[in-house]
C-alpha cells in the first residue's frame, strides 16, 4: 500500500491483522450479573416492571444467557438491553505497527477515507482494545455503540477494508485537523460528527 494524501496531510498505511471474522452473540458471554442485579441498576430499571411481569423465573439467570434465550426463542425483548448494533456480526483485528504513536486514522477503501477519527493517546489502544475487539459489555445500553457499529462495517468489509494513520504530538493540533477531515471530506462511516461538524 502506498501513502494516502488527504489534502496535503500524509497517511501511512497500517496492515490490519483479522484474528477471526463473522462473531455472532458477542453480547451473551456478558454474564457478569444476574438479569435481577441488572435491572436494579439505574440504566435498566425502565426494565424492571416488563421483567417482573413476563420473566420472573429467569431473575436469576446470568444476564447473556437470558438475552440468548430470549433471542433464540424469537423473543425480541432481548433488544432492550442492547445499543442499536449490539447484536450485529463483529470481527476481531488489531494492528502492530505505530502503536505507540497518536494522531489522525482513517478507514478506507478504494482510496475513499469512510471513517476518520482521532487518537489522543496510543494507537494500540484506541484500535486493538477498542474498534478490534467487541467486549461483550460494548453491546450494550451502556456499553461503546459506536465500536460496535464500526466493528460490524469493518467485518462486512474486511476483504477491502485499509487502514491509514497520520502521526501528530500535539493535541489541539490532532482535534481540529480530525474536525477539518470530517467537515471537507464527509466520511460516509462518521454519522454523528458529520452532523456536529455540518451545525
Amino acid at each position: 500500500m502506498k501513502p494516502l494524501l488527504i489534502h496535503t496531510s500524509e497517511f501511512v498505511p497500517v496492515t490490519l491483522e483479522f484474528l477471526a471474522n463473522d462473531l455472532v452473540n458477542r453480547f451473551a458471554l456478558k454474564n457478569n450479573k444476574t438479569l435481577r442485579q441488572t435491572i436494579a441498576t439505574r440504566r435498566y430499571q425502565h426494565l424492571a416492571s416488563q421483567v417482573y411481569d413476563a420473566y420472573k423465573q429467569c431473575l436469576d439467570m446470568q444476564l447473556g444467557d437470558y438475552l440468548l434465550t430470549l433471542k433464540q426463542s424469537g423473543d425480541d425483548f432481548y433488544k432492550r438491553f442492547l445499543n442499536a448494533y449490539g447484536d450485529d456480526t463483529y470481527c476481531w483485528f488489531r494492528i502492530k505497527d505505530h502503536l505507540k504513536d497518536k494522531g489522525i486514522y482513517s478507514y478506507v477503501i478504494a482510496n475513499s477515507a469512510l471513517y476518520i477519527g482521532r487518537c489522543t493517546d496510543y494507537f494500540s489502544k484506541r484500535i486493538n482494545q477498542g474498534y478490534g475487539q467487541i467486549h461483550p459489555k460494548n453491546c450494550y445500553i451502556d456499553g461503546q455503540s459506536t465500536n460496535c457499529r464500526l466493528n460490524s462495517l469493518i467485518n462486512a468489509n474486511h476483504d477491502k477494508i485499509q487502514f491509514y494513520v497520520c502521526c501528530m504530538e500535539d493535541r489541539a493540533q490532532i482535534i481540529e485537523s480530525e474536525r477539518n477531515f470530517i467537515h471537507d471530506l464527509q466520511p460516509q462511516w462518521n454519522i454523528s460528527l458529520r452532523q456536529r461538524t455540518i451545525l
